[in-house]
């Protein structure tokens, strides 16, 4: 499985970046994109931006803004950009595939230098970065948004099970239409939906799937004769308790089964079973005959984050929680799903840090301390059915956070369509423009500056 790496979710599954795609721009100058190819040994930037996922085409738009394009430059190999949010509807036939990409070279800043190589190295002791091609880019300011990677390898039987039917996952492109047609093809039998024992992008989407698949089922009067279960690592159904409380009513409403603790450690595509560990019991497992498996891969650390200077112990870019600077290193900084910051990895929360750190960079350019802070704002827009939502929003406290002055535990058709419509064009028009840092402004106003 190559390149499942880079990304935030929306409210979901984040955005994801994979190489080998060709653009529909042609020559990428003509988008007013300058490429890099094959360049000069050695080049320099005022302020250097690692990866083209969500956090950092929105921090290069922004940069070019307050330093000028010719001062700016943006390291990504990928010829495709995804809005990966619209996968998990993808996975069950409400959305296309193809409505979820677009070229990078649409996307990049025009004007600001696209080093389309692949980061190899990071050495902040000497201010350089090393790509794949041998290049050498030196910088007097880094923006580190090179995103997470999945590890489908790290269950037995993958990532070379998805090539039988019956099974797929929403987390990469290319096996997001593997889902729509395990559950197009579903007949009768066990549905089974799992959740990693690793941090992930969006904790909800998992879920998602799980509550669309019932849906469908329903619909086409299949429903009777499934039997769907959803097999979590975590000891709860969702993090956040208000939103907890109404999932739980809706899965027993619904007739779901939920195991909580258990870990898809084992698949056995070819006979169609999923085993899983139980985490409160050492050594019991515990085999899934089914019919349909939706799988949510172990997540990390990039690579070449946990391999450099600026990770913490558990591998993740090491920041401070609240203007997102380097704690070590103070003239590099950190985005989005890379970093240990102790929220959701969704691209709701890459846009409210974006906010964040733009008044941050720019306060430390004027030799200021940054006084914004960040609060841990994300979002997860929890798809219950092919017309309703319930939208999470919290904060680091796992506090509800949230924008509208109505009950969002609360299924909503208003906020599907915000999910579905509204959201995917405030990410291509507002977030990678640099335009869009998150609702807190609209907040206080929709609540009539009550809170």
């Amino acid at each position: 499985m190559a390149a499942l790496c880079r990304s935030a979710g929306f409210g979901g599954v984040g955005v994801h970046t994979i190489s080998g795609v060709h653009t529909s721009c042609g020559v990428h100058t003509s988008c007013g994109v300058h490429t890099i190819s094959g360049a000069p040994a050695k080049q320099h930037y005022k302020m250097l931006v690692l990866g083209g996922g969500s956090g950092g085409i929105a921090m290069g738009a922004r940069m070019k803004r307050m330093l000028g394009a010719d001062n700016v430059a943006l390291v990504e190999p990928s010829e495709m950009h995804y809005y990966q949010p619209l996968w998990t509807l993808a996975g069950a036939g409400a959305k296309s595939l193809a409505s979820s990409g677009r070229p990078t070279a649409s996307v990049m800043p025009p004007g600001v230098k696209w080093v389309k190589s692949k980061v190899e190295e990071i050495n902040p002791d000497t201010n350089t970065v090393r790509t794949d091609d041998g290049t050498q880019i030196s910088y007097e300011y880094l923006i580190v948004a090179l995103g997470l990677q999945l590890h489908f390898e790290k269950i037995k039987g993958l990532p070379e099970g998805f090539e039988h039917p019956h099974i797929g996952s929403n987390y990469s492109v290319e096996t997001v239409e593997k889902t729509w047609a395990a559950l197009q093809n579903f007949k009768e039998g066990n549905a089974v939906f799992s959740f990693p024992n690793t941090p992930v992008k969006c904790a909800g989407a998992p879920q998602k799937i799980m509550f669309l698949s019932d849906a469908f089922l329903r619909k086409t009067g299949k429903r009777a004769g499934a039997n769907i279960i959803y097999n979590t690592s975590l000891p709860v159904l969702f993090g956040v308790k208000k939103y907890a409380d109404a999932l739980w009513d809706i899965v027993k409403e619904r007739d779901i089964k939920v195991n909580l603790r258990q870990n898809l450690i084992e698949v056995r595509a070819d006979k169609q079973e999923a085993v899983f560990e139980n985490l409160d019991k050492a050594g019991e497992t515990t085999v899934f005959q089914y019919e349909m498996l939706h799988v949510t891969p172990p997540m990390g650390p990039n690579s070449v984050v946990k391999g450099s200077p600026l990770a913490d112990e558990a591998g993740w870019l090491d920041v401070d929680k609240e203007n997102l600077q380097h704690n070590k290193y103070p003239n590099v900084f950190g985005i989005g799903d890379c970093t240990n910051l102790p929220t959701s990895k969704t691209a709701a929360a890459v846009a409210a840090q974006s906010a964040v750190l733009h008044r941050s960079i720019q306060k430390i350019l004027r030799n200021e301390k940054p006084d914004k802070k960040y609060d841990g704002y994300t979002s997860c827009p929890l798809v219950t059915s092919y017309n309703t939502v319930i939208l999470a929003e919290f904060d680091y406290h796992l506090q509800p956070l949230e924008t509208f002055p109505i009950n969002q535990a609360k299924e909503s058709r208003l906020m599907y369509y915000m999910k579905a419509d509204v959201m995917p064009h405030l990410y291509w028009q507002g977030l990678l423009r640099g335009l869009w840092g998150g609702p807190k402004p609209y907040r206080k106003l929709l609540h009539l500056g009550m809170k």
